[in-house]
């Protein structure tokens, strides 16, 4: 069983969050905290799982990715093992950066992060084929984001 967050923990939480390139020595004093418990809590919400990881967030239009698009997937076959046969494809693609089985008329959404509209039309090839169980597609370009936030709120 987890042990219960305090204000503490989801202070440093929300700090790490926003930038967790930031110092222990910085975020201790922010929280209140001497730097060794402050790491201690971190290394505990790691343990625990809270943290699942720490990555750099890039910027994809000059990582060379600046097409987003999101796609809606109908699979013929339905069931558990079709779900997965299909699920493995998707991901396994580089471009496909997210990937969910949903409820629904829809079985999947992917989203996608692409260096051009030929790099999707490959994927498309390869992806939404006959012999990989999709029924149909639909394929949304997104034109502006209004908001895209990977912090969640503790």
């Amino acid at each position: 069983m987890l042990a219960p967050m305090d204000r503490i923990d989801r202070k440093i939480l929300n700090l790490m969050q926003r930038d967790a390139a930031r110092t222990n020595f910085d975020m201790a004093g922010e929280v209140g905290l001497s730097p060794s418990s402050c790491l201690r809590r971190v290394q505990r919400l790691r343990k625990t799982g809270v943290i699942d990881r720490i990555v750099a967030i890039l910027n994809p239009a000059r990582a060379g990715r600046g097409i987003k698009a999101l796609v809606t997937v109908e699979l013929k076959l339905h069931g558990e093992a079709h779900m997965r046969r299909f699920l493995d494809l998707a991901i396994a693609e580089e471009a496909v950066s997210q990937a969910y089985a949903v409820t629904g008329e829809t079985d999947v959404v992917l989203m996608l992060r692409l260096a051009d509209m030929e790099e999707f039309d490959a994927l498309a090839e390869r992806l939404f084929r006959d012999e990989n169980n999709v029924a149909r597609y639909f394929t949304m370009v997104v034109i502006r984001t209004a908001k895209e936030e990977t912090a969640i709120r503790v």
